[in-house]
């Protein structure tokens, strides 16, 4: 059996997770499992997983998880340094689902310890893509991708060699207000960002996915993940979300992964791979689907994705500028301080003064990509 972390249990992901490894009992041991603020699903899922270790990122939480779990076998630990020591355990694979910059810590200590980390945390490689792969490349951690994109490139790519790539087609949805002008744009409320038409996400991600900052995120993960140029990287507006990614080659031949909108075959591949796990899902019905749409992406009503294709021109740490400034935008989106447009005004206007206050460098080490961040987040305060 090989044995797993599951970090960020209680989210989307981490729940496609664990439907994944409920199918496969005689494959996985659950190690540990970590949630962010909710305690009593944390609770829930480390006893039926019976997990070694479980651990609550509020550490004004921990109390309760420790009277939830009494009289189980399973030891708690609690805030950023639990994270940490758990990330320290020698596991055969960690699933890396923490969502945001919170999972960056984590997620690379566990690139020391771990046989391979299944990433699904866009942040790694957003904001400290060359220290992230640098540090897997030191330790000889595999790295399978998880995002449903990247799952999709990755699977059209075995059999083929990477010299072979021509162009990476990312596909995008295009969010909740794919036809709508920027005009509409301007009143959208919380709740219409937050009800996407395809995909069931956790709050900040369902945000991320209406800006189209997931997309760019996703432009910036695959970059790094495969050896290719960012202009070799074109994003495809596919509403219907049935064709994931697609790699066209230099012999003028295009591959596509095809799948209905669901995680489970993405991560089941994360985490069996190079073999494919069973799986008791939905199958695609391509007679019920009919048909397959696909358009550009607008840059300038979506001038999020513009910006995360800036960042990688930019270079240096301008990523983890950018990511700092969108998760403070979200946040204050979401508590309906800031409008919907507000968002990518924001993390361009970070940009610009993190730019003219040399905040953007080429970091060395995690503590700059840190201070970096934090710096990054102040701006963006200041500009709510």
């Amino acid at each position: 059996m090989k044995t797993i972390n599951i970090f960020g249990v209680t989210g989307s992901i981490g729940l496609s997770t664990v439907k994944v490894l409920k199918q496969h009992p005689d494959k996985f041991s659950i190690n540990a499992v970590t949630g962010g603020n909710n305690v009593k699903l944390l609770a829930q899922l480390a006893i039926e997983l019976n997990a070694k270790y479980a651990v609550i990122a509020n550490a004004s939480k921990v109390d309760e998880l420790k009277s939830l779990l009494d009289g189980h076998n399973i030891k708690v630990d609690c805030g950023e340094d639990g994270l940490i020591r758990v990330a320290t355990h020698e596991v055969d694979i960690c699933m890396a689902a923490i969502v945001g910059y919170a999972g960056l810590k984590p997620t690379l200590t566990s690139l020391k310890y771990a046989k391979r980390v299944a990433l699904a945390n866009k942040e790694c490689l957003v904001a400290a893509g060359e220290l992230f792969l640098a540090t897997k490349q030191k330790y000889g951690c595999e790295l399978t991708p998880v995002d449903s994109e990247h799952s999709a490139m990755f699977q059209c790519l075995q059999g083929s060699k990477t010299s072979e790539m021509e162009k990476i087609l990312l596909t995008a949805s295009g969010g909740p207000f794919r036809t709508h002008t920027l005009a509409q744009m301007q009143n959208i409320t919380k709740a219409q960002a937050l009800n996407h038409p395809n995909w069931d996400m956790g709050a900040k991600i369902t945000i991320d996915s209406a800006t189209l900052m997931n997309k760019g995120n996703e432009l910036i993960e695959a970059y790094h993940l495969f050896p290719i140029e960012a202009d070799q990287i074109e994003v495809v507006v596919h509403k219907q979300s049935i064709i994931h990614s697609l790699i066209q080659y230099h012999d003028g031949s295009v591959i596509a992964q095809l799948g209905t909108p669901e995680m489970g075959t993405a991560i089941s591949y994360a985490l069996g791979w190079p073999d494919r796990l069973e799986l008791n899902f939905e199958r695609l019905d391509l007679f019920k689907i009919a048909r397959l749409d696909f358009e550009p992406a607008d840059e300038q009503r979506f001038k999020c994705l513009y910006l995360a294709k800036q960042s990688l021109v930019m270079g240096g740490t301008c990523g983890a500028v950018l990511n700092a400034a969108n998760e403070v935008a979200v946040k204050a989106f979401l508590a309906e301080e800031i409008s919907f447009l507000a968002i990518a005004d924001i993390c361009e206007e970070t940009i610009n003064l993190a730019q003219s206050r040399d905040i953007i460098i080429n970091a060395d080490n995690l503590d700059d990509v840190c201070e970096v961040d934090k710096q990054a987040r102040l701006i963006a305060q200041s500009l709510l």
